[in-house]
């Protein structure tokens, strides 16, 4: 059995390719062989290549030719507009919104209308279905088949005017020409004159349409606003008898305001603090007059007041003198006494004399300050009362105010759209009239029947690829040598529910070991244990999904442990694992754990209760998945298996899905490549096997799975004689 070491290049993939050929999908054919494959189906080739142009020609010359005319329109809108119709007549600046619209508007079904009544377009078969003559199958169906339109009653819907309508919308186009103005207007017709005919009425429609719409919008603004300055003037009216209404309720004169009453107010006001300031004054003077204030106040009340206080003090200081040098009874002394309680009795008469003055003038001070805060409290009643009175007139004043400013406005806006509305035009202008076209624009002879010849030779072609590429399946291990260079090892058939009853296909190798089903897992194990470097890590993957390397996995497994080898399954498919639920655990802890450091390996190692062999399965994915398998924990984690297993099987992904099946490849000591009978396309085998040599895996061989075990036999193949029914009595089950 051939060996290819990790990064060989297999011998199908190596050859030398001879002059002449070319290479498809890894598959390298001769020039030879091409002819020979066109030669093989060259009737297939040659009616698709002569149908195809024929039918085309045949088609061609049945067609009615189709003629297209032409109109060019200018849309330039007026550069005065009156400042009231802005809203009415444009919204904004031409832009290219701007122009799609009025595209939109010339092929509208109004403007379609109007073509057709002018064009009398109801009249013409092409358009009013209505009035062509009826085919012969149709005149043959009313004659067999009569048929009665029921009465109508209430509203009747013309459906061969609609229908015309829509057919003449469905001719007509507008479209605008870039970076410009202009609209490009186009009508197609079995009649070139007739085609001439409907862009000019549609050009002119549009025309008459635009500036009918304007006028229809400045009368519509000029009544507008007339009705405006009407209510304005009742309104300005209604606020002028309110004003000369309230003037009269209220008291007020033409003139009238709150600035005299305040102004009075403001003169009490000083009066009363200069009057205040008085009283404090007299009462200052009668308390130092009555002697409650200290000897300076006191001697500021009168010069009188102050003299004979001196006097009397100067004359008492003399008898105290006297009376301790001469003694009390001394005439001198007695003298001088009584000098000094007539002095006293003359500055308490004096002193009297003052207070009483001064008093009158308090009391004077006092009657002035009441009469001005009466006065004051009266003033500021009546500003009061004249301030509220005012308020609402000047509201009404404003109001009134408004509303003539508003009148006068308006009456402005009359003038200016009653004189210069007038200028208004059209803002589309025709450019260029159609004329009725010499060529029909429809359908282009030369162009569709190259075209046609062209596309039966592709055809033909393409025929003949199509019938080559379903011959392209994998059959047999015949196809899998010469596609891969690799040997297959096994043929594994499809177990059917009628086989399997109410087991488990996980189960089937277990349970059923003499069927032809365990016979080829056997078979694999021999092969691989049979060559010259036996493999102990072994990683299994497919082209595809869906091939069935996890049961090919399970299986072999299984097997290997039922024959006394110790085995050890390691799920590297972390985005669909599948061990927790063949084996009935949970995922919680697995490869991955044990790849993030989070659990041992020891943990991550469970048993399967069915034949006893140990597996890992898959963990918790996450987006660290690739820097996983690069990491060193997975190369010690392959080397531990490697001293305690006798054959540890890696679960991979499919090789061009996940990345991280190509590093696990890598690190195995072989690959064994899953490969779908006649499902699996040649070129994605060669693909697959493309990336497991860039890898530099070791690829010892291939296994056809899910094998129709009747239809391999009627095929004919070689090895499917394992399959054929004298070999029934050699397994059971």
């Amino acid at each position: 059995m051939p060996d290819y070491p990790p990064g060989a290049a297999h011998p199908a993939s190596s050859a030398t390719s001879p002059a002449g050929s070319y290479q498809r999908g890894g598959d390298v054919l001769s020039l030879s062989g091409m002819l020979a494959i066109l030669r093989r189906h060259r009737t297939a080739w040659l009616a698709t290549t002569l149908i195809l142009p024929l039918l085309g020609i045949v088609a061609l010359h049945r067609l009615t030719p189709i003629y297209t005319a032409t109109g060019m329109l200018i849309y330039e809108p007026n550069e005065y507009k009156a400042q009231v119709l802005q809203s009415v007549l444009r919204e904004g600046p031409t832009t290219e919104a701007t122009m799609a619209s009025q595209a939109e508007l010339l092929q509208s079904l109004h403007i379609a209308q109007k073509v057709a009544e002018r064009g009398r377009l109801d009249a013409n078969p092409e358009f009013n279905p209505t009035v062509r003559p009826p085919s012969a199958l149709r005149r043959w169906l009313a004659r067999v088949l009569p048929f009665e339109e029921p009465e109508s009653h209430g509203p009747h819907l013309d459906t061969g005017r609609n229908g015309m309508l829509l057919a003449v919308q469905a001719a007509l186009h507008a479209r605008p020409v870039r970076f410009s103005r202009v609209l490009e207007v186009t009508f197609t017709a079995q009649d070139p004159v007739v085609a001439a005919a409907a862009v000019n009425n549609a050009m002119d429609v549009y025309i008459k349409d635009q500036y009918a719409a304007k006028a229809r919008a400045v009368h519509r603004a000029t009544e507008q606003l007339q009705q405006r300055a009407e209510a304005l003037r009742r309104e300005t009216q209604r606020h002028e008898d309110g004003i000369a209404a309230y003037r009269a309720r209220s008291g007020l004169f033409q003139g009238m305001h709150a600035g005299f009453d305040a102004e009075q107010v403001s003169h009490l006001t000083e009066e009363l603090v200069r009057a205040r300031t008085e009283l404090a004054n007299a009462d200052a003077r009668l308390d130092a007059a009555r002697g409650r204030a200290g000897a300076g106040a006191q001697a500021a009340i009168a010069p009188s007041v102050v003299q004979l206080r001196a006097q009397q003090e100067q004359l008492a200081a003399q008898a105290q003198i006297r009376q301790g040098r001469l003694g009390a009874s001394h005439p001198e002394a007695e003298g001088l006494r009584r000098q000094t309680e007539t002095a006293q009795r003359n500055l308490a008469a004096e002193i009297g004399r003052v207070v009483a003055s001064i008093d009158a003038e308090r009391r004077v001070a006092r009657e002035r300050v009441a009469t001005l805060e009466t006065n004051l409290r009266t003033a500021q009643q009546e500003a009061d009362r004249t301030s509220r009175v005012q308020i609402p007139l000047n509201a009404m004043q404003r109001d009134a105010d408004a509303a003539r400013a508003q009148l006068q406005a308006v009456l402005l806006q009359i003038q200016d759209t009653a004189q210069k509305a007038t200028i208004e035009t059209a803002e589309a202008h025709e450019i260029s009239q159609a004329l009725p076209p010499q060529r029909p624009s429809w359908p282009p002879t030369g162009p569709m029947t190259a075209g046609a010849c062209a596309a039966g030779v592709f055809a033909g072609l393409l025929v003949v690829y199509v019938l080559h590429l379903t011959d392209a399946s994998i059959n047999g291990t015949e196809d899998i040598r010469s596609i891969t260079g690799l040997p297959c090892f096994a043929l594994l058939p499809e177990v059917g529910k009628r086989a399997l009853g109410h087991g488990r296909i996980e189960d089937y190798v277990v349970k059923r070991p003499l069927t032809a089903f365990a016979e080829q897992i056997r078979s694999l194990r021999a092969g691989i244990w049979l060559g010259a470097h036996r493999p102990r890590a072994i990683a299994i993957t497919a082209a595809r999904p869906g091939e069935g390397k996890t049961l090919l996995t399970l299986s072999l497994g299984r097997s290997a442990q039922l024959a006394g080898e110790k085995v050890l399954l390691i799920e590297c498919d972390l985005r669909r694992p599948k061990f927790a639920r063949i084996f009935g655990a949970d995922n919680d802890l697995g490869l991955a754990e044990v790849l993030r450091g989070t659990a041992v390996l020891a943990d991550a190692i469970r048993t399967d209760p069915l034949s006893g062999l140990a597996y890992i399965a898959a963990g918790k994915p996450g987006g660290d998945m690739l820097s996983l398998f690069l990491s060193d924990t997975m190369t010690r984690l392959l080397h531990a298996a490697r001293e305690e297993y006798d054959l540890i099987l890696l679960d991979t992904p499919p090789i061009q899905a996940m990345s991280e099946v190509r590093v696990a490849a890598a690190l195995a000591d072989a690959v064994l490549l899953c490969v779908r009978w006649r499902r699996t396309p040649r070129a994605v085998v060669r693909h697959a096997l493309d990336l497991l040599r860039e890898i530099h895996a070791n690829t010892i061989g291939a296994v056809l799975t899910r094998v129709d075990a009747r239809a391999h036999v009627r095929s004919g193949g070689a090895d499917a004689e394992v399959y054929h029914r004298r070999y029934r009595n050699y397994y059971k089950g």
